[in-house]
């Protein structure tokens, strides 16, 4: 398998319930990023109806669910690329899930997996996948593990999707600047931006793994939204990243760095040896 996929990652301002609106701007930008020759698209977290769970509509929203993944299943064989179509609210019964999916480019479902780490404001609405495990796929462009936002704040995550060999974490995100509270932004305005491109870049050296990061943008809510999409790689850092503009950024990811951090640091060499320090250890 080449080392160097072609990766694009999607931002915009989405609206929250507008789920015809952003759906057909998904479609568009996927389109660009297949017409830039890009292997995979990922987009944002939330991106059909953003975050309005007090709305009975974003209920309803929920339940026509699969009809959304269906078309991106067809739109993803159509112009032969894999998606990631950042995550969709489901509803299971009386629960909630904030589920990503993985579709390749031939419209299959690889796999799926269910928000674990839910942010403190999204508890009384979602449903944590809770002791469900890490999964890792088998996909077009590598062995892939599917994480969602607050769940990078979580070293075990990604330690659990590295040990049984993830090469890639894809992380659709619907991360804004006041999720901080007014004391943190009293003390740095920019400290979420802190926050996630220092975890960013910490999670790829010390996991030895690339990372794909999609996040909700928009110029026309700068004061809200941070974007910061990118493409991280170990060794280099990001190797493509947006600011707050919307759009589309298409980036070649070598994964061959992710075979000379390995081979350079260890990480993985160790955790899986016998007797490993933390190996029994809640």
């Amino acid at each position: 398998m080449a080392p160097i996929k072609r990766v694009a990652v999607i931002q915009w301002h989405i609206k929250d319930l507008e789920i015809e609106q952003n759906h057909h701007k998904a479609c568009q930008y996927i389109r660009d990023a297949a017409s830039q020759g890009a292997e995979i698209a990922v987009l944002p977290e939330y991106h059909l109806n953003g975050f309005a769970p007090t709305s009975s509509q974003y209920t309803q929203q929920a339940e026509s669910a699969p009809s959304y993944l269906k078309a991106y299943q067809t739109l993803a064989r159509d112009l032969n690329i894999c998606l990631v179509p950042g995550t969709i609210v489901e509803k299971h019964g009386a629960n909630l899930f904030n589920t990503a999916y993985f579709i390749s480019n031939d419209g299959q479902i690889l796999g799926s997996y269910r928000k674990k780490n839910i942010w403190h404001p999204e508890r009384p609405f979602l449903t944590s996948s809770d002791a469900e495990s890490h999964e890792v796929l088998a996909t077009p462009i590598g062995k892939v593990g599917l994480l969602i936002c607050w769940d990078l704040a979580f070293p075990e995550a990604f330690r659990e999707l590295i040990v049984k060999g993830a090469e890639v974490i894809i992380v659709p995100t619907f991360w804004t600047r006041h999720d901080a509270s007014p004391e943190s932004l009293s003390h740095n305005p920019e400290c979420e931006t802190l926050l996630l491109e220092s975890m960013l870049t910490t999670r790829c050296f010390e996991n030895t793994c690339g990372i794909i990061f999609a996040n909700a943008s928009g110029p026309d809510d700068q004061d809200k939204f941070l974007g910061l999409s990118r493409v991280v790689l170990p060794i280099v850092g990001s190797v493509g990243q947006m600011g707050c503009e919307e759009g589309v950024l298409v980036v070649d990811m070598d994964l061959g760095l992710v075979r000379i951090a390995e081979e350079n640091y260890k990480i993985r060499q160790d955790i899986k040896s016998e007797g490993w320090h933390y190996g029994s250890r809640g």
